[in-house]
């Protein structure tokens, strides 16, 4: 699990293509000061395991599915990639929950001066994204955790402080780029239960499931709403 505060900006150092699958090899420095075989990393939000690595650079492999999802296909030699070491039992919960598994890609439609913030317009992929977030709610946008301005119809809105912008790869993005967008975890949950339990759980003696389903009426008799 991560919490979508940037740690570090690495930068690509080498990559090797084989079809849809990837080998990424990323320079760094502070992620790699505890390193281990194995460790998850989020890349630009994507959680991925470690493979190699030493004093100066870390490697990951990318699958076919994570190829198709993310923008990581879209990586270069050279490109600037926002890192983040898997959050531990112990550590500081900075954000909010961040697992690393992105829902798609949204395309920067504008970013716009204001004061001394720059407010991001995106567009997903998917339109379906959008049923995930609220105004006020939280959003990961290649691996940063941000708080939503505003969610239309069509686009979902965030505001960049100085801080934050320079410390990760926003600062490089322009309209039309695209971004890793992982909506947050709770609200899909929260969806799941409200959707009841048919299809699912174990088979009782009457052949119908042994959990009981979280509707809006059941919501209602108990005071939830």
């Amino acid at each position: 699990m991560f919490t979508g505060i940037i740690e570090e900006v690495g930068k690509m150092n080498r990559i090797s293509r084989s079809g849809q699958a990837m080998l990424l090899t990323i320079s760094a420095h502070t992620i790699l000061q505890d390193v281990h075989l194995g460790d998850s990393i989020a890349v630009n939000g994507v959680c991925l395991t470690v493979v190699s690595y030493d004093s100066h650079s870390f490697t990951v492999d990318v699958m076919p599915e994570t190829y198709r999802k993310t923008n990581l296909k879209d990586l270069r030699t050279g490109m600037p990639v926002n890192l983040e070491r898997a959050m531990l039992a112990g550590g500081r919960f900075g954000g909010h929950i961040v697992q690393g598994h992105v829902d798609g890609t949204a395309i920067l439609v504008s970013r716009t001066a204001e004061d001394n913030a720059v407010v991001f317009r995106f567009k997903p992929d998917d339109q379906d994204d959008l049923r995930y977030m609220i105004r006020g709610g939280s959003i990961t946008v290649d691996g940063i955790s941000l708080t939503l301005v505003d969610v239309t119809n069509a686009e979902f809105i965030v505001s960049i402080i100085p801080h934050t912008l320079a410390e990760t790869v926003l600062q490089h993005k322009k309209p039309g780029d695209t971004i890793n967008v992982e909506c947050d975890i709770l609200g899909k949950y929260v969806e799941r239960l409200l959707q009841g339990s048919q299809g699912t759980g174990n088979s009782g003696r009457n052949g119908k499931s042994d959990r009981g389903s979280v509707t809006e009426n059941f919501l209602t008799e108990n005071g939830f709403m």
